[in-house]
């Protein structure tokens, strides 16, 4: 039986494999503009069947809900089986075996396949929570980067096994869509182990190799995208170089499990000679697990949606990085109204450095938490978006050199987004709920999605001449698009700013008044303890709000039972009393109680002053 840490690193691979053929929506704009020609759609309706495969995230919060009640190797299946039936069904009607889709019914398969990405997704997301509880960030910068080499990995595959002629990729595509997904479920299952495993011990050296094996990848595959953008096709030595850096993963868990057999060894000796197999060290641990179970109280979405902070997220999401999926997925068009040849070139450009852009939020978090510092979120979210903006207005240079510039850097900022939010969610909102919760934020996409690319593609279409016109050729059929998304993403990058000044107005706030309670160091005199406590009258009751850089164990405790001196009960809570206090609660009011704001703020911050103080 493998060891617990053995078994963490084997589940990381698991995930890793699942993210990289996970996004086989991401391929859509190889294929688009012969998909529009074998059904006869115009562009607006094109762009409907890119939102298809968004749309099924509208969807996806259902996923979170089955991964609370099923086991997650069945909900994985489930999210593979979706991919088969949406895609398949495509590939038989290209193929001739059944004789006639409608376009509502490509557009139902497509969001059923786009659905089935949400619940794969799911799985991989709380493996890597439950496996690598104080490592969360970096491992989800690690597995979700892989998501990123997704169409890189679609278009090697189409090239080196079936060598297609250009513009006769559909069907190939489509198959690999349909079959990819379920094979490597099918593998990686066995491997995907929830552990609940609260303290990992030293991992630094196999994060450290990880990251050079991951580098490696990316790498390799930004090297095939040169060579491809020069013949327009991938070479299979480059394909059987992919496929063993994406085995190489395997080395970390095998040599651990090594490492630990020799120690076991070892300890069994000492062990033998100096302990009485009592029994009484396993108690002990039980007994420490249970105790930081219970001292977490999470809640859903009903008390996300309330909060100003989500609100600003998911916008500065929408306006950041669904903006840059939204380019990608009309790189068919842009580059066939710019005369290039080699669409599948840029896509797989913009998957390259997508891959190395999911990966950059762990590169920074695994180097710079060594040094004590800790990477903002919003900040790094701000920076990413700001670029995307200024890139936007670049590409209204005609160059084709702009334009793959612009596609790496839009793919590679976007592709950063994606995976800080993935890690941002559960630091923002718990970890708990994180499935629904995320599926909730992700919504932004799909709705995005049709706003941005359906008036991207009435803009290309009044280009071409009009409703009748099947394409637009040059640089001002997508001018206007880029001017609308550049403004978008520029307030999206304000929205992100005021929620970076917010989260960070609030640590700051917290550290100041924690040296004062901690270490005796009074803050300055302009800063008032009380904005540690937040109180909002809503119906029936208040909104709370407590933050503290540091936490005690009886702290919760403390605010509780303040809360039951004011007659007051909890109906709703999110509580983190780990590393730090932070609690959301929502309580109802007794209405023989005459309590308001005022008087429960200062309650809470009675028992705060009186938990830390008494225990200085």
């Amino acid at each position: 039986m493998s060891s617990p840490s053995s078994l963490q690193w084997l589940s990381l691979v698991g995930t890793i494999w699942l993210q990289t053929l996970n996004g086989a929506n991401s391929d859509f704009p190889v294929y688009s503009s012969q998909l529009k020609q074998l059904l006869s759609i115009s562009q607006i309706q094109l762009n409907n069947l890119a939102f298809a495969s968004d749309a099924g995230k509208l969807f996806g919060w259902v996923s979170g809900f089955a991964a609370t009640f099923l086991p997650l190797r069945l909900v994985l299946l489930v999210g593979a089986i979706f991919s088969l039936i949406g895609y398949g069904f495509q590939f038989l009607f290209l193929a001739n075996k059944i004789s006639h889709l409608s376009y509502w019914q490509v557009f139902l398969l497509t969001a059923l396949a786009g659905n089935g990405i949400c619940w794969i997704n799911t799985v991989c997301y709380l493996i890597c929570i439950r496996n690598f509880s104080s490592d969360s960030r970096i491992v989800f910068g690690i597995s979700t980067s892989y998501a990123g080499l997704s169409p890189k990995v679609y278009t090697a595959l189409t090239d080196a096994i079936f060598r297609p002629e250009h513009d006769h990729k559909a069907k190939e595509y489509l198959l690999l869509n349909a079959i990819c997904p379920l094979l490597v479920a099918s593998v990686a299952a066995p491997l995907l182990k929830a552990n609940e495993i609260r303290k990992e011990g030293s991992s630094n050296g196999s994060f450290l190799v990880m990251f050079v094996i991951t580098l490696a990848t990316v790498a390799c595959s930004v090297l095939g995208s040169i060579g491809s953008v020069s013949s327009g096709i991938w070479s299979k030595e480059h394909v059987i170089s992919l496929c063993l850096l994406l085995l190489a993963p395997l080395l970390i868990p095998a040599f651990i499990k090594l490492r630990e057999g020799i120690d076991n060894k070892k300890e069994r000796r000492v062990h033998d000679l100096t302990i009485d197999e009592d029994g009484k060290e396993d108690a002990m641990v039980v007994f420490e697990l249970k105790g930081e179970e219970e001292e977490k109280v999470e809640t859903g979405f009903l008390l996300m949606l309330r909060k100003i902070d989500f609100w600003l997220y998911f916008f500065s999401y929408m306006f950041g990085a669904t903006l840059g999926m939204v380019f990608l997925n009309n790189l068919g068009q842009i580059s066939e109204s710019r005369g290039l040849s080699h669409t599948s070139s840029l896509v797989s450009l913009s998957s390259s450095f997508g891959f190395f852009g999911r990966l950059m939020p762990s590169l920074f978090d695994f180097f710079l938490s060594k040094r004590g510092f800790k990477v903002s979120r919003p900040g790094f979210m701000v920076i990413m978006m700001a670029l995307i903006a200024g890139t936007f207005f670049f590409l209204l240079n005609t160059s084709n050199l702009i334009l793959y510039v612009g596609t790496a850097i839009i793919g590679a900022c976007s592709g950063a987004i994606t995976s800080i939010a993935v890690s941002a969610t559960p630091e923002l909102f718990g970890s708990k709920n994180f499935a629904v919760n995320h599926n909730i934020v992700v919504m932004n996409i799909p709705i995005g999605s049709f706003l941005f690319g359906f008036l991207a593609a009435i803009l290309y279409q009044r280009g071409g001449g009009g409703r009748r016109s099947m394409s637009c050729i040059g640089a001002e059929c997508y001018s206007r698009s880029f001017i609308i998304w550049g403004s978008v993403c520029s307030l999206g990058t304000l929205l992100c700013t005021a929620l970076y000044v917010r989260t960070r107005r609030v640590r700051k706030m917290a550290e100041r008044w924690n040296q004062y309670f901690f270490c005796g160091e009074k803050p300055a005199e302009d800063h008032d303890p009380s904005s540690l406590v937040s109180v909002e009258a809503v119906e029936r009751g208040f909104q709370v709000e407590v933050t503290m850089e540091k936490n005690h164990p009886d702290l919760l405790a403390f605010v509780l039972e303040a809360f039951e001196d004011l007659g007051l009960e909890v109906q709703e809570a999110n509580a983190s009393c780990t590393d730090k206090f932070d609690l959301n609660a929502v309580l109802s009011q007794n209405q023989n109680e005459s309590v308001d704001a005022a008087m429960v703020k200062e309650k809470v911050l009675q028992a705060i002053e009186n938990c830390l103080k008494g225990n200085h």
